[in-house]
C-alpha cells in the first residue's frame, strides 16, 4: 500500500476515500446515539449561531467529518508537495493524515478542533511561505486574522500565535512591522466582537473569554494508558522517522530543516494547549495529527526495505483497529 502512495497516481484519489471510510468501520459498527457539537465557542455565539451541528444524525455527522478529513488530507497533501518537504511529491502526507485522524473514536466526528484543522493547514502553507516572500507584512496580518477566527471556533487555537513569532525566527530577518502585524490582525478579529459585546451591553463578559490565559499548567495527569496503546506504533514510526532526519538532516536543503523544525514546535504547542480548555475533549489532539503526518510520511518516503515498511504499516493500521474495536 505505501509503495502504491509513494506515486502521484490519479487512482489514489479513491483510494484514499476508500480508506478514510474503511478506517471508521468500527464506529459505523457502534453509532453513537447522539452526536452534539458546536461550531463557535460559547462567548462567538452572541455575534455567530449555527445551530446545524446538534440537528444531524450520528451516521450524517460520522459522515460528514469523514469527507471533511479527506479534504483537508488533499489539501495537506498538496502543501507538503508544493514545499518538497519530503524526498519525492507523493500521496503519502495525505495517507498519514487519514491514518493520524483514525487513531481514536473522538477523532472520528464533527469538533470544533477537526474544523480548526481547515484553518491550521491553511496558516502551515504560509508560515512555509514566508522564506520565500521579499515582503511579508500581508502574509503575516493574514495569518494573525487566521488564528483570530480558529479563537472564536475553538479557543485553544489562539496558542498558534506563538508560531508566529517562532516562524519569525526561523525564517525572518529581523522586522519589528512583521512582529506586530500578526498580533493587528489577531486584535482586528476581536476587536470587532468586542464591539458586538459593547452593543449588547456584555462588555463585561468579554473579558472573561481571556481567563483560560491565566491558567496554570497542570501538574498531576490522570491517565489510562490503556487507552493509548495504539500510540505504541505511532511512537516506533516516529523514532525511526527522527533517526532518518536526523541522518539526513544536514544534507537537506536550509529551508526544508527549518521547515521539519517549524513543524515541531507546532506540534508541541498544539498539544500543549488542552490546558486552557478546563474540559476538553480527547479530540483537541486532533491539531497534532497534521505536523506528526509530516514526520511519517518522511520515514515511508525514505524508507529502503520494501519488506520492512509495507508490514510496518500494515502492523500500524491492524493495531489502530484492534484498539478501536477492544
Amino acid at each position: 500500500m505505501i509503495n502504491q502512495f509513494r506515486k502521484l497516481n490519479p487512482i489514489n484519489l479513491v483510494l484514499l476515500l476508500g480508506y478514510a471510510f474503511f478506517m471508521r468501520i468500527s464506529i459505523f459498527l457502534e453509532l453513537p446515539a447522539k452526536l452534539n457539537f458546536d461550531f463557535f465557542e460559547p462567548f462567538a455565539r452572541l455575534l455567530i449561531n449555527v445551530p446545524i451541528g446538534n440537528s444531524l444524525s450520528p451516521t450524517a455527522n460520522i459522515c460528514i467529518a469523514t469527507i471533511f478529513i479527506y479534504i483537508q488530507a488533499l489539501i495537506f497533501n498538496s502543501v507538503i508537495n508544493n514545499h518538497n518537504l519530503l524526498a519525492k511529491t507523493s500521496f503519502l502526507p495525505g495517507l498519514m493524515f487519514v491514518t493520524g485522524t483514525s487513531l481514536f473514536m473522538p477523532f472520528m466526528v464533527l469538533s470544533p478542533a477537526l474544523l480548526c484543522n481547515f484553518l491550521l493547514i491553511w496558516i502551515i502553507d504560509k508560515f512555509l511561505k514566508l522564506g520565500k516572500t521579499a515582503n511579508s507584512v500581508t502574509m503575516v496580518f493574514d495569518i494573525g486574522m487566521i488564528i483570530g477566527i480558529g479563537t472564536l471556533m475553538y479557543f485553544p487555537f489562539v496558542a498558534m500565535l506563538l508560531m508566529i513569532f517562532l516562524s519569525l525566527l526561523l525564517f525572518r530577518p529581523f522586522n519589528w512591522r512583521e512582529w506586530i502585524s500578526g498580533l493587528v490582525g489577531f486584535i482586528t478579529i476581536f476587536f470587532f466582537l468586542a464591539v458586538w459585546y459593547y452593543w449588547n451591553d456584555n462588555l463585561t463578559l468579554f473579558y472573561k473569554i481571556w481567563k483560560p490565559l491565566g491558567n496554570k499548567f497542570p501538574s498531576v495527569f490522570t491517565i489510562n494508558y490503556k487507552d493509548y496503546l495504539s500510540l505504541v506504533p505511532v511512537s516506533i514510526i516516529i523514532l525511526l522517522a527522527s533517526l532518518q532526519l536526523r541522518e539526513n538532516f544536514f544534507r537537506s536543503f536550509i529551508n526544508t530543516r527549518k521547515a521539519f523544525q517549524l513543524l515541531f514546535f507546532m506540534f508541541l504547542i498544539a498539544g500543549a494547549s488542552f490546558y486552557l480548555k478546563p474540559d476538553f475533549r480527547l479530540w483537541h489532539f486532533l491539531l497534532c495529527v497534521a505536523p506528526a503526518a509530516v514526520i511519517l510520511a518522511y520515514y515511508f518516503s525514505n524508507a529502503k526495505k520494501r519488506w520492512f515498511y509495507e508490514t510496518l504499516f500494515v502492523l500500524f493500521v491492524l493495531s489502530v483497529q484492534y484498539f478501536l474495536f477492544v
